[in-house]
């Protein structure tokens, strides 16, 4: 299997994921009021978009982006999905929504870095990506609600930025046994 299909499958599968997990809040330590399970595996989606964009450029990575979204969106739908609340709608269309505009903002940032140092293009867009991603999701899906969505998201957001900063190490790791196909796709 082709390192393209291999980051697909993984992007839709993380997604899928995290849908399903953003849905438990942690019950320990006090943190059910600021953080999910989903907070741990989304931050993944970034590092394989960031290794989609490293070794194919903006234009395969934003594929990957689709498949994911495709696959993510539609699993989560069959899945996850309970169509008779319509809290857990709302978490499948602002998963949707947020999804897609961070992944293609991480996608052109890191194409806009990619020069620069091997470690600034994957954390700066992964930054960004999760802050859009972040306040867009969760006003998206709790807005209105009883549900205490702001202190949720300031929550995820931390621990998708120490994440992201942990992701730099398997990137790392990664960008030795990819090629790089962008300059050649250009």
């Amino acid at each position: 299997m082709s390192l393209f299909y291999k980051l697909g499958a993984s992007m839709g599968f993380v997604v899928l994921i995290s849908n399903y997990l953003v849905q438990f809040p942690i019950n320990h330590f006090g943190l059910s009021e600021v953080l999910t399970y989903g907070a741990f595996t989304y931050p993944i989606t970034f590092l394989i978009t960031d290794l989609a964009n490293r070794a194919y450029g903006k234009t395969v990575a934003r594929k990957i982006v689709y498949i994911g979204f495709f696959i993510g969106v539609c699993l989560t739908l069959l899945i996850s999905t309970n169509f008779s609340d319509f809290i857990s709608v709302r978490i499948a269309i602002g998963s949707g929504l947020a999804f897609f505009v961070a992944q293609n903002l991480d996608v052109r940032i890191f194409d806009k870095l990619r020069k620069k140092t091997w470690y600034v293009a994957p954390l700066i867009s992964s930054i960004f990506g999760s802050i859009v991603d972040t306040f867009l999701f969760f006003s998206i899906s709790f807005y209105g609600t009883d549900i205490p969505w702001v202190t949720l998201a300031f929550g995820d957001l931390s621990v998708k930025l120490f994440i992201a900063l942990s992701m730099l190490i398997p990137f790392r790791l990664l960008l030795s046994s990819i090629k790089d196909f962008s300059e050649i796709r250009r």
